[in-house]
């Protein structure tokens, strides 16, 4: 396959350019799964950093990660994701997380970085929405600073109060808003339906704060409605490999439908044969986040059909150590998570168990309690690693 010709092509130049001996960034193992890296600071500090693909890629991104908690990195990785989805994506995203470390490390790019700017277009474009956005932090800074000298000037509790609310309604304008071009590009990728849903989101959520009656916190309502609107921009969605509806418009509260799984797994003549019996053709997961998000998992447990097998508890929960603190990284991101749960039922040969009884039906009392001791045991014992040939 063409696709898998280009990633190999792409793993074997970036060892190339930046191996073990390299003084600023090294690539320590690539395989068609994986690519682990390792970025060098100036102070000798080393951060490793993790890059899983799917078995669609370049069509569904790869998923940067990192053990590491610092805050920097985090946001370098997340950063990742504006880089269009076209051809030589991993070596873009290469490119970028080299290049942003360099800057905010204070360091000089390795050597290399010239031969991999010769094999690629140029980054002016994205060099230019950086800058934009480093424009737009400068101004925001500014905006505070003023802020906090007329709170000063101010001591009536009343105009306090009221320079408060402006601030959160300039906080959702500058960051869901950021300027009309770059909404203009965003909603031609979306259908009318669900940039009506992303419209109803933010009136409601401007609603919310003039009422006093806001839920979740500004900072996992601004990165959901970034993975809502990247969720309706994705080929995979489009593609309906899956789909979601949120809970009663809430951002927290997720309804996915896995739609497409691997051809030639059991799990997919057992779905052909659920459509057949009960005119259902997909598999229901309930993804609910907390107001930490990203920096906490989300919950995610199985609502139908009842399965066996793919790593899914009593109760519906997933066994699966990315959904947990220890194994979470804030980089993931949600589409990321639902391909990846795809994956695993497959991988797990999950079956659908027809006809299942009510004592065996999911809930999410069950989900919760089985969850919760499924991480005390790996807390204690660790996770197990299955062989690169058992998937």
């Amino acid at each position: 396959m063409a696709c898998v010709a280009s990633l190999k092509q792409e793993l074997k130049l970036s060892e190339s350019l930046f191996g073990k001996d390299n003084e600023r960034f090294q690539i320590h193992a690539a395989t068609m799964d994986e690519l682990t890296c390792k970025f060098i600071g100036c102070n000798k500090e080393e951060f490793v950093v993790h890059c899983n693909f799917t078995d669609s890629y370049p069509q569904t991104r790869p998923v940067w990660f990192s053990d590491s908690d610092d805050p920097v990195l985090s946001t370098v990785l997340q950063r990742l994701s504006e880089i269009s989805a076209s051809g030589q994506l991993l070596l873009k995203m290469i490119r970028r997380l080299v290049r942003d470390l360099c800057k905010l490390h204070n360091v000089q790019e390795p050597s290399t970085m010239s031969i991999l700017d010769q094999e690629l277009p140029s980054e002016k474009s994205d060099d230019e929405m950086a800058s934009a956005d480093e424009d737009d932090g400068a101004d925001d800074f500014a905006h505070e600073e003023d802020d906090d000298e007329d709170e000063e000037e101010e001591e009536e509790e009343e105009e306090e109060e009221n320079q408060d609310m402006d601030d959160c309604m300039d906080h959702y304008e500058m960051e869901e808003e950021p300027s009309k071009s770059v909404t203009e590009k965003d909603d031609k990728d979306i259908d009318a339906e669900n940039y009506a849903v992303l419209e109803r989101l933010k009136s409601n959520q401007r609603r919310d704060y003039l009422k006093g009656s806001v839920s979740g916190s500004v900072q996992a309502t601004d990165r959901l409605m970034k993975e809502l609107r990247d969720v309706y921009r994705s080929e995979a969605f489009k593609k309906k490999m899956y789909c979601v509806e949120l809970v009663n418009d809430s951002l927290y509260d997720w309804h996915i439908k896995i739609l497409s799984v691997d051809n030639d797994s059991p799990l997919y003549a057992d779905l052909k044969q659920l459509k057949e019996k009960e005119g259902k053709d997909h598999i229901l997961l309930n993804m609910t986040f907390k107001e930490n998000f990203p920096f906490d998992p989300p919950f995610v447990r199985v609502i139908f059909p009842v399965l066996t097998g793919g790593y899914v508890l009593g109760g519906g929960a997933i066994c699966m150590e990315l959904l947990t603190k220890q194994g979470w990284s804030s980089a993931y991101t949600v589409e990321a998570v639902i391909l990846q749960i795809a994956a695993t039922l497959v991988k797990g040969k999950a079956r659908i168990q027809f006809g299942a009884s009510k004592q065996r039906q999911y809930s999410l009392a069950r989900a919760q309690q089985s969850f919760k001791s499924l991480v005390q045991i790996h807390e204690k014992n660790g996770w197990f690693t299955p062989p690169k040939e058992d998937g």
